[in-house]
């Protein structure tokens, strides 16, 4: 029961944390991207999709 209750307090301690707000170049506030899709810097500098369904299009660079 007390392992219950650090997990849970360590939970509610880390949730902020965890909520990010994404914004755009502007500083507007945007929708955060996926998790799912990782976006990955190649040799020349460009950002692309590295995984999902847009998988190899290039993207802006967060």
């Amino acid at each position: 029961m007390k392992l219950l209750i650090a997990f849970t307090a360590a939970a509610l301690l880390t949730a902020p944390a965890i909520a990010v707000n994404c914004r755009d170049a502007k500083g507007k506030f945007v929708k955060c991207p996926s998790a799912s899709t990782s976006v990955v810097k190649d040799a020349k500098g460009k950002c692309h999709f590295a995984s999902g369904p847009k998988k190899g299009q290039f993207t802006k660079c967060p």
